[in-house]
């Protein structure tokens, strides 16, 4: 079979538009080098609290690059004693805030739209803290309980109904763990890796601390909370910043927490290494976070039956108006129902 010979022409022509084309590709990257990365998006997380190891999964997350990995530019902001937490959420300074499901239920009844996304905290760290002989949690019926505002408004009334306490028992409880080292009558409230730390630390006596979510009280804690708005708009930057989040607990807890706490005593020079390790401790050997349902369904889980037994809890004991609040609306398990960040 004969070929028909290419003209110089059509030669020529050719190796043009393969030059043209080279060139266009060297063109392209050249300006592709140029633009920037995929922008990662911005977002705020509001704490509690002063940075300390209760918050250690999401400076866990930010200072090992979990966040950066999931495209996300957080910001860690604490919260504080002034700082209204919800107040801040509405007005649009946070994504998402470390809520509680007690106040997240009750913001509903100000009309505050508010949603519970992820619990980090499968038991509320709040404890009742008692001198050596006290064995049993009924034992202090008659004893005095010292309880600060807060608590007035949410498990004491528990407290109350449950075991048949008064509010005879109740003084102010001031933020000093003095009036209980110097009375033995006195118990007082607490959270499970502070004042229990501080009391052997500065009393040099082992006191009976008794969890309060192991007597039964079901809310979550250490919640991630956001606006009804923030959960519609930006689903895939909540379900980002959960699932980071949650591997930063796992990582925090089952892994070296070396770099979460460079965080978090940066952000709180007074947080000192020894109540960081009381704190991942305490968290470990009471299931705090990988306890509960976080055992079989992954941490940060939240359940329709477990968030039913806790507004039930609030509405039985009048903490909480039914009629003003919608169970359903105050939480989503949309981001956590298949996580499964497994401890």
């Amino acid at each position: 079979m004969t070929t028909t010979p290419r003209s110089p022409a059509s030669i020529s022509i050719t190796r043009l538009l393969r030059g043209l084309g080279l060139a266009a590709a060297s063109v392209a990257a050249s300006v592709a080098a140029t633009l920037p990365a995929h922008a990662a998006d911005k977002f705020t997380f509001l704490t509690n609290w002063y940075a300390q190891a209760e918050h250690g999964g999401f400076y866990q997350a930010q200072a090992t690059g979990l966040y950066t990995r999931a495209r996300l530019d957080v910001t860690l902001k604490m919260g504080g004693p002034q700082v209204n937490l919800m107040q801040l959420l509405m007005a649009g300074q946070a994504d998402c805030i470390m809520g509680y499901d007690v106040q997240t239920m009750k913001a509903w009844e100000q009309g505050i739209q508010a949603v519970t996304v992820a619990a980090a905290f499968q038991k509320d760290p709040a404890v009742i803290i008692a001198h050596p002989q006290i064995k049993k949690f009924e034992e202090l019926k008659d004893k005095t309980i010292l309880v600060g505002s807060a608590g007035l408004v949410t498990y004491w009334p528990w407290i109350k109904s449950k075991y048949g306490f008064t509010d005879s028992q109740v003084r102010p409880y001031t933020f000093s763990i003095q009036p209980f080292l110097a009375d033995k009558n006195i118990a007082q409230q607490g959270y499970l890796g502070s004042e229990p730390f501080s009391i052997e630390t500065e009393g040099k006596i082992k006191p009976t601390v008794f969890l309060l979510a192991d007597q039964g009280w079901p809310p979550y804690a250490t919640t991630v909370v956001c606006s009804v708005d923030t959960v519609k708009t930006k689903p895939k930057m909540v379900a980002a910043f959960v699932k980071a989040s949650m591997e930063g607990w796992k990582s925090y807890l089952a892994g070296n927490p070396a770099a979460g706490n460079a965080l978090i005593k940066k952000d709180n020079p007074n947080m000192t290494d020894a109540l960081i390790a009381n704190g991942i401790a305490k968290m470990k050997s009471e299931g705090v976070v990988f306890g509960g349902d976080a055992a079989t369904q992954g941490v940060g889980i939240v359940t329709d039956e477990r968030m039913k037994k806790t507004y039930d809890m609030l509405v039985a004991n009048k903490l909480l108006n039914a009629a003003k609040v919608d169970l359903k609306k105050t939480y989503t398990t949309q981001f956590v129902k298949d996580l499964k960040v497994m401890p």
